[in-house]
């Protein structure tokens, strides 16, 4: 490739024609020899007749000029000529696209997808072999570089995702070292996300061992956000930018739900970075209730999992009621029941004092009475329906408590278990033996993973009955098995007795940090909320609830596996543990990507390896304007010629008509020959616009679409689903799908599509009055939609009452002219299109499935079906998620589970053929519902 500034040739020997053009100058510049002279008598008779047809006796040198420029642009054209460049790719051999592709890269994924199509293009262009390798996904599990056609590798660059975790050079670099002997040299196009990290000096030297290596991309414009904290009451977090740098304001905004239950923005703080500040930290004092609601943080304009920061338990400070039975007494603060408890619990929730009824009007979320033991029946009715609202209740033992209890037959209904009257005294005169220890935690208690300090005892407690259930209610036991906390559920909310009083008087728990934590614990869980505890050592297997996405998007947790607290504790954030929420035995872990005091740096320069902006304008061909510039030349040169020779007068001589005839035949070889070896960069140029493009498809291919929420995961989805019943319907019908297109009613043209697949997500806008126009002029002229909730193990979320994304249908569907909907008959047209079906599973199964009602249906006597005559309905209402059991991969393996077993892949089956029967319907209409049909029907089923 020989490059001139912008534009460079991808044929350069061919400009050696160039050197031929001043010998063909001196050739056409040439005279014939003078031609000799003989007189002839009758030659006199000619003599004052006028020649029309003039030859002349030189070429004039601007037509030689004229001929010259095109024989010039059509050496120029053939030699390949093409715009910008990648001078990042070699001529020739393979070339390997390196992508980080993490967290980092995804604010401006975009350009970075652009930039590889870009490669791609010029490597198609060059016939180079291809490779790409996702840093973030892990190395390919191929031994072997996965090279392949150029060509091919353009539909991965569709789906490629940034991952919401740093990328690990580490096994890459492995994966490199473990390579053939025989693998060829390749170069490597490495779009980096710019950030310093470990293993990428050693991963870069092991590329080079292959080729060149160029990075292209910088991390000088991330802005990442750290996780939040509670620091003396205030909501805090650090905004983090890599490098230095001027002035800048950035917008964090705080998001919970309102009091409705609606999330919204609660707040919004400002991080104003100083020159040369890399780091600026925002506090916001919220109101306890407001703060209580935070579920996480989020950089404005930033488009990453980096940008996202969310809130646990941790942040929410507790409402905690207490209440002694015994009155503390000036001086004695050491024996105050309560003293211990106000000391452990104030870091870390609002306390609540007074009579019984000011507390619970308080709201509180958990409830102490220690040593409280009878109470009247109008207290116990009270904490009774407050626990079984959901409240917690937590009581402490001690004298009063234990004399309460009148035996086997005495039944307390706020206690979890049956106490035995007076309890046990150990270490004492009349004692069982010496004072106890505790026994570690078991894994279904609260206080699993919490160590046990050996110094810990027990001297005195009550006892529990041995009851058949008292297993299950104990959450902590001394040594000998004795239940120290037990515990049972009451309603929404639980009940939780320690067998030991709230002081140091039975045992010297309440001076231990294993007290503090134990409160936490319970304080943190209140009212079904779970508390993110410090997880080193904690074994138990933590499972994601919800997780973030590349972009910073919340997304379900789908079937990720589970893992062990160590591991939430020890590592950050990777494939096997991505940011999220995770939860075990009743409490909640926020797994952030950036903790409290992280830090961003640019990744320095490294030696031998280039380096080049992320920016970089599309390769285009010049070939087609230089052979049009030929060609014009040419014309032009044909007309001057007809011109000097006469053959542009009235009637003309034997020239003109000559010329006349030849030049329609110059021209179209000339096009011919221009087009044939501009096919692929005429494929490249920009003359249509992409809508003129997508209409170009939609009109000559029958195209599947769906509507494109703005949420990148169910967008994805969609896309991956449609393809795989375009799939299914060119291998089993006389159906030849182009690939799947994604539409925005507010702007495409609708009518192109037959078909449109409309995913509901709870984030998804409100059509403008312009797109219910669109959508509705679609629905009323042979259209059809296939609205999906996807939400059918919540219900019915279509039905009255609802889920979110039901009541987000009922929301865009207000402004829509659906006809009024019936469940689909057993009879309808659509159980029997191309496939005989009874129902329409997706990746759930159950949900009932909404079409047009039929008013007028009539049966016919004798016919086993009803005379429809429905046509097509304009919609079509479900919620069992049919994209992502449609949904298959570049290699046409199904992306997400269906069921379990051989049963869960039959009910991918039927859910494949209710996709061919809906697109048959939607191509067909009422054809299947003529009586002609019924005998084959009939045979069908076996009647």
């Amino acid at each position: 490739m020989l490059s001139l500034g912008p534009v460079a040739f991808l044929s350069p020997w061919l400009l050696a024609g160039l050197l031929a053009l001043p010998v063909l100058w001196w050739l056409l510049r040439a005279v014939p020899p003078r031609p000799a002279e003989r007189i002839f008598p009758g030659v006199r008779l000619l003599l004052g007749l006028n020649d029309p047809e003039v030859t002349p006796d030189r070429t004039p040198w601007w037509l030689l000029a004229l001929r010259m420029l095109a024989l010039a642009a059509a050496i120029i054209g053939f030699a390949l000529p093409v715009l910008n460049p990648q001078e990042d790719t070699l001529a020739d051999g393979p070339l390997l696209l390196l992508v980080d592709g993490g967290w980092a890269s995804a604010d401006d994924w975009p350009d970075r997808v652009a930039r590889l199509e870009v490669a791609v293009d010029a490597a198609v262009s060059e016939g180079r072999p291809v490779a790409l390798v996702h840093v973030a996904a892990g190395p390919p599990a191929s031994g072997d570089l996965p090279l392949g056609e150029a060509e091919a590798l353009r539909t991965r660059l569709a789906g490629l995702e940034p991952r919401p975790w740093a990328p690990d050079a580490a096994p890459v670099t492995d994966w490199l070292r473990g390579l053939p002997e025989d693998t060829p040299a390749f170069e490597t196009l490495w779009l980096t996300d710019g950030l310093a990290r470990d293993g990428i000096a050693p991963l870069a030297a092991e590329l080079q061992r292959f080729g060149p290596v160029t990075m292209v991309g910088t991390g000088a414009q991330l802005r990442a956000l750290t996780a939040p904290t509670l620091d003396g009451g205030m909501l805090s977090a650090t905004v983090l930018r890599p490098e230095a740098g001027p002035e800048e304001s950035r917008q964090v905004a705080i998001i919970g739900l309102d009091p409705t239950g609606t999330e919204r923005r609660l707040a919004t703080v400002t991080a104003a970075f100083a020159p040369g500040e890399t780091e600026v930290a925002v506090a916001l004092d919220l109101p306890v209730e407001t703060r209580n609601r935070v579920s996480r943080l989020r950089l404005e304009g930033v488009t990453s999992a980096g940008a996202v920061a969310l809130a646990d338990d941790t942040l929410r400070r507790r409402k905690v009621g207490i209440l002694s039975a015994a009155a503390a007494q000036e001086g004695q603060n050491l024996t105050d029941p309560l003293f211990y408890l106000r000391k452990a619990l104030e870091p870390s929730a609002d306390l609540i004092d007074g009579v019984l009824t000011d507390i619970l009007n308080a709201a509180p979320d958990v409830l102490i009475l220690a040593d409280v033991g009878r109470l009247s029946a109008g207290e116990q009715v009270l904490i009774s329906d407050w626990v079984e609202g959901g409240g917690k209740l937590v009581r402490f033992a001690g004298p009063r408590l234990a004399a309460s209890q009148g035996g086997p037959g005495s039944v307390d209904p706020l206690l979890p278990v049956r106490l035995r009257a007076g309890g046990r005294d150990l270490g004492g005169a009349l004692s069982w033996g010496a004072p106890k220890a505790l026994r570690p935690f078991p894994e279904t208690s609260p206080f699993a993973g919490l160590d046990v300090p050996a110094d810990v005892s027990v001297s005195r407690q009550v006892v529990a009955q041995p009851d058949p259930d008292l297993a299950g209610k104990v959450m902590a036991a001394l040594e000998d098995g004795t239940p120290l906390v037990t515990g049972t559920a009451m309603g929404d909310g639980q009940v939780i007795l320690f067998h030991v009083t709230a002081n140091a008087e039975w045992s010297n728990l309440p001076l231990s940090g294993l007290f503090l934590s134990m409160l936490e614990r319970l304080s943190l869980t209140a009212t079904g909320r779970r508390a993110a505890a410090d997880l080193d050592g904690d074994t138990r297997i933590w499972t994601p609830e919800i997780v973030l996405d590349g972009f910073g998007a919340l997304v379900p947790a789908g079937d990720l596996a589970g893992v062990p607290g160590t591991r939430l504790a020890g590592e950050p954030p990777a494939a096997d543990a991505p940011p999220g929420l995770y939860s075990a035995g009743g409490q909640a872990r926020a797994v952030n990507l950036l903790g409290d005091g992280a830090k961003l740096a640019l990744q320095a320069p490294l030696p031998g390896v280039a380096y080049r902006g992320l920016g970089a304008a599309a390769q285009v061909s010049l070939m087609p304007y230089a052979l049009l510039i030929a060609l014009g030349t040419l014309f032009a040169d044909l007309l001057a010629s007809l011109a000097l020779s006469g053959g542009l007068r009235r009637g003309g001589g034997r020239m003109a008509r000559e010329g006349q005839a030849v030049a329609p035949l110059l021209i179209a070889g000339l096009a011919a020959l221009a087009l044939g070896r501009a096919d692929m960069a005429l494929a490249q140029s920009d003359s249509l616009s992409e809508a003129d493009q997508a209409a170009l498809l939609a009109t000559s291919n029958t195209v599947l679409a769906y509507v494109a929420t703005g949420d990148a995961q169910v967008d994805a989805v969609s896309a991956a689903g449609l393809l795989g019943l375009s799939r299914t319907l060119a291998y089993r019908t006389a159906v030849e799908p182009a690939a799947p297109v994604a539409v925005d009613p507010e702007t495409d043209d609708l009518a192109l599509y037959p078909f449109l697949y409309w995913p509901i997500s709870e984030g998804q806008a409100q059509p403008s009055d312009a797109a219910a126009a669109k959508i509705n002029t679609f629905l009323r002229t042979g259209g059809m939609i296939l609205f999906d909730t996807r939400d059918a193990p919540l219900g019915n979320g279509f039905g009255a009452g609802g889920t979110p994304n039901g009541r987000v249908l009922q929301r865009i569907a207000q402004d829509l002219d659906i006809p009024p909907l019936e469940p689909v008959p057993q009879d309808h047209v659509l159980t029997r299109t191309f496939y005989l079906l009874q129902d329409f599973p997706g990746r759930h199964a159950n949900a009932p499935v909404w079409i047009e009602a039929a008013p007028a249906a009539r049966q016919i006597e004798g016919a086993p079906f009803r005379n429809l005559n429905d046509g097509v309905s304009p919609v079509v209402i479900g919620a069992n998620d049919w994209a992502s059991s449609w949904a298959i991969d570049a290699d046409g393996l199904p992306l997400y589970p269906v069921g379990r077993g051989i049963g869960g892949e039959r009910q991918r089956e039927i859910s494949f053929r209710f996709g061919v029967n809906l697109i048959m319907y939607v191509m067909t209409g009422n054809y299947k519902s003529d009586q002609v049909h019924v005998p084959a029907l009939l045979e069908r089923l076996g009647q």
